[in-house]
């Protein structure tokens, strides 16, 4: 004879989807995600100055009170709390010029809040990464705003090892307003640029904030994968892909291969732009395939294009297509027959 007690556990409740649930919350894993930025904001501070903390703090408070009024007209709940907003703002600030003006910043978060997220649904819903997309859209609409690059603090300098070499132009050599990725484009070798060690640091000039100091972005990007809030998939296989890439296209040149890894927007994309959960595959598959292929497509763009940098065309063109990578690569539920389901199509 069963026992009541015996029924009670082999009893079996059907219940919708989630299955599985996490303790870890939307507000935890922003969380992390600004613990893992503060490197970044720090070293860059301290490499540009005090304009770094001011955009930093415009962006957040338009980001606030976009996401904040267009939840209340569009009545639903809010979702400030959950932090999104901020990190956007941070990474939208870190994608532009330390001297980026700040009207135009205020635009450029009001259009990543309010167009490229809340206009799809909010958090999760959105087709791209906000920050990627409203940088691609200040380029096309403020493209002078870019064209300048600033030059680091002299305090910054102090850590420099890089001397002008006085066989470049003034107009080609390492101090100029050129970056490295434009200046290995027009045929400068890696012997007359900076050193890798000032890349590091980030003692040179870039297009944005973010690309800046390596050692800042790789330890904030090391701290996501320590906590589990990104998978290695991604940003191995983008980074992975750029490096043999580069290798092969720089004449088997390590030296030239480590300069396109430091330099530009590779690092701070692949580790923060790259892995945002709702515009990036879900299979881990999915995700080696994601990261080949915005590998292959920045060398593409920045070997063969006008443009010398190529991070954030790559990430929105494969934003695009991530719906496309997740039908081809799910996971055949357990249990199912395939030659029942190929009987029941016909």
């Amino acid at each position: 004879m069963i026992s009541a007690k015996s029924q009670e556990q082999n009893h079996l409740v059907i219940a919708s989807s989630p299955h599985l649930r996490s303790p870890r919350t939307t507000t935890a894993v922003m969380g992390n995600v600004l613990i893992a930025l503060l490197p970044i904001v720090i070293a860059t501070a301290f490499i540009y100055g005090c304009r770094v903390l001011l955009s930093i703090a415009v962006a957040a408070a338009t980001a606030i009170l976009s996401e904040l009024l267009v939840q209340k007209a569009m009545k639903k709940r809010q979702t400030i709390q959950d932090l999104s907003c901020i990190v956007t703002a941070i990474i939208l600030v870190l994608n532009l010029p330390i001297d980026f003006p700040l009207w135009q910043l205020i635009i450029g978060t009001i259009f990543a809040i309010i167009v490229v997220k809340a206009a799809f649904g909010g958090l999760g819903q959105n087709f791209a990464n906000p920050a990627v997309t409203t940088r691609i859209v200040l380029v096309s609409a403020f493209a002078s705003s870019f064209a300048k690059n600033t030059e680091p603090l002299a305090r910054a300098l102090l850590f420099s090892n890089s001397t002008p070499d006085p066989g470049l132009s003034a107009s080609m050599d390492s101090y100029s307003s050129a970056t490295v990725l434009v200046l290995l484009k027009s045929g400068v070798t890696p012997e007359k640029l900076r050193t890798l060690r000032d890349l590091f640091l980030g003692i040179q000039k870039t297009t944005a904030i973010g690309e800046t100091c390596a050692i800042a972005v790789i330890l904030g990007g090391l701290y996501l994968l320590f906590k589990k809030i990104i998978k290695w998939h991604i940003p191995f296989s983008y980074i992975g892909t750029v490096a043999v890439l580069s290798f092969l296209f720089g004449g088997f040149d390590m030296q030239f291969m480590l300069y396109h890894l430091l330099s530009g927007g590779l690092l701070f994309g692949a580790f923060f732009m790259a892995t945002d959960y709702s515009t990036s595959p879900l299979t881990n598959k999915g995700k080696i395939i994601y990261g080949i292929s915005l590998g292959i497509l920045t060398s593409i763009i920045r070997f063969w294009s006008n443009l010398p940098e190529g991070v954030s065309f790559s990430i929105l063109t494969m934003n695009i297509l991530t719906p496309h990578i997740d039908r081809f690569t799910k996971e055949k539920p357990f249990g199912e027959n395939q030659q029942i389901k190929d009987n029941d199509r016909c």
